[in-house]
């Protein structure tokens, strides 16, 4: 495979911490690109990534960035933590330097179809669990994006026959938008108000997400949530099949739920899998996001005995709605992952027992009326913290109105908060970490959270 990357002058703009920008300098080095890593970041604070890339010939500008490296380079590749409206985009823009990102490269490069998962949650647990049906197959399947790992050091092995599943935000989606391409198999898990500090508006978010199917072929697929109603309103933009998934309904096309069968639904022939009881992720959400792995899953050749093994031994993934541990007969869950009010919703929801929840944290730019609803509704006390704890205990108190419950509380920090829940908590009852929120204002990201979540339960 050639690529035209090789004595090229590259900048990377924005290395992070979670996997894209060391994925795309560590290809660029070997391409032998001449590659300069800038980051508004200290070698400290990103000392997880640099350790990734010791001993490659990269250049490294980092705790700010330097105009030169924008205007006397031949590509700058933006990792999609960088805000659009950056001055140094401009700059390099404004002196025809080509701006790209890892994504698009990908999308350029990538010999086999791809199947492309997006939404505003579940998308990281649906991107997995396809990846493991598929594993189940004879088929080489590759598993990567916005989930953490970069598949660019992969194209060399890459045939044509193989089939690549990868996870889409917002960002990266917005920029793909710009070459045209959409993902030969696309799935939405649902859309709701998220990242609204990055978008100037819904819309706009809405518009990035729907770049996954607006480049479809006609002999491309749509995989969309008929329980999501911003959904619903999709079909007409899409230009090739659209198959709908529903934990709420049977569909003529699709993928459904019929007592304990999985029932997938394709040019009306029935495939049903009787494995509803055995799956082992609690929630409809979850429901939801096994249906769209079983339905993308099939159409790309797994069959019932893959998808039925795959989704009755998959435990879910950490920091989502995950099990941390029994003590006292109160069960403690790490859902760190949950930085959207919606999310957070699916998972106070998902119990019967009585749910002792910590929530807040940075300011997104998320309504919260409807979260502090079904605090108000679904929860036996909730303690905020971080930025959005007073917005959000002005929120609660209001839905609650007279009732006793829940009791609402503000700490500074995690540590206090989970020393009051876990001080109020009785047999029988469940320790929720879902913040509804992102975790800058207090934490590196919400990996760093849950850990901490899970560190305080193991040494109750």
């Amino acid at each position: 495979m050639q690529y035209e990357f090789k004595n090229k002058k590259i900048t990377v703009m924005g290395l992070g911490l979670f996997g894209g920008g060391v994925g795309v300098a560590q290809f660029l080095a070997k391409q032998g690109a001449r590659v300069t890593v800038t980051d508004l970041r200290n070698a400290s604070e990103l000392s997880p990534s640099l350790k990734q890339l010791e001993g490659l010939p990269i250049s490294y500008k980092l705790g700010g960035h330097d105009e030169e490296d924008f205007i006397n380079a031949d590509m700058v590749i933006v990792n999609p933590a960088v805000p659009k409206n950056s001055k140094f985009i401009q700059i390099a823009r404004n002196n025809r330097v080509q701006v790209d990102t890892e994504i698009n490269i990908f999308f350029k490069l990538c010999p086999a179809p791809i199947i492309g998962i997006t939404g505003s949650n579940g998308k990281s647990t649906t991107t997995t669990l396809t990846g493991k049906i598929l594993q189940e197959t004879p088929r080489m399947t590759w598993v990567g994006g916005n989930i953490g790992k970069s598949l660019l050091g992969c194209l060399d092995e890459m045939k044509p026959a193989d089939i690549v599943v990868l996870e889409l935000s917002s960002f990266q989606l917005e920029e793909l938008n710009h070459t045209k391409k959409s993902p030969h198999l696309s799935v939405v898990t649902n859309i709701s108000p998220n990242h609204l500090d990055r978008h100037t508006n819904m819309d706009e978010y809405i518009q990035a997400k729907k770049a996954i199917i607006l480049h479809q072929g006609s002999e491309d697929y749509a995989i969309l949530n008929y329980d999501d109603p911003e959904l619903r309103r999709w079909k007409n933009d899409c230009n090739g099949h659209v198959l709908w998934y529903s934990a709420k309904q049977a569909l003529a096309n699709g993928a459904f739920i019929k007592s304990n069968d999985l029932v997938i639904s394709v040019n009306s022939q029935n495939t049903a899998i009787p494995c509803v009881s055995s799956v082992k992720i609690s929630g409809t959400h979850n429901l939801q996001n096994v249906l769209a792995a079983a339905c993308a899953a099939y159409l790309a050749g797994a069959r019932k005995q893959h998808i039925e093994k795959a989704i009755t031994t998959f435990t879910g993934l950490e920091h989502r709605l995950e099990f941390v541990r029994e003590v006292h007969g109160v069960k403690y869950y790490n859902d760190s992952k949950a930085t959207t009010p919606k999310s957070a919703i699916a998972a106070i929801t998902a119990f019967t027992a009585q749910v002792i929840l910590i929530a807040g944290g940075y300011d997104k730019g998320s309504s919260f009326g409807e979260f502090a609803g079904a605090c108000a509704q679904h929860t036996n006390a909730v303690i905020l913290i971080g930025k959005t704890a007073g917005k959000i205990h002005e929120l609660i108190l209001e839905k609650k109105g007279k009732k006793e419950t829940p009791s609402v509380c503000l700490q500074k920090t995690l540590e206090e908060a989970f020393r009051q829940a876990t001080a109020m908590a009785k047999t029988g009852d469940v320790v929720l970490l879902s913040p509804a929120c992102a975790s800058y204002d207090m934490f590196l990201n919400y990996e760093e959270r849950g850990r901490k979540f899970k560190d305080m339960v193991q040494a109750l």
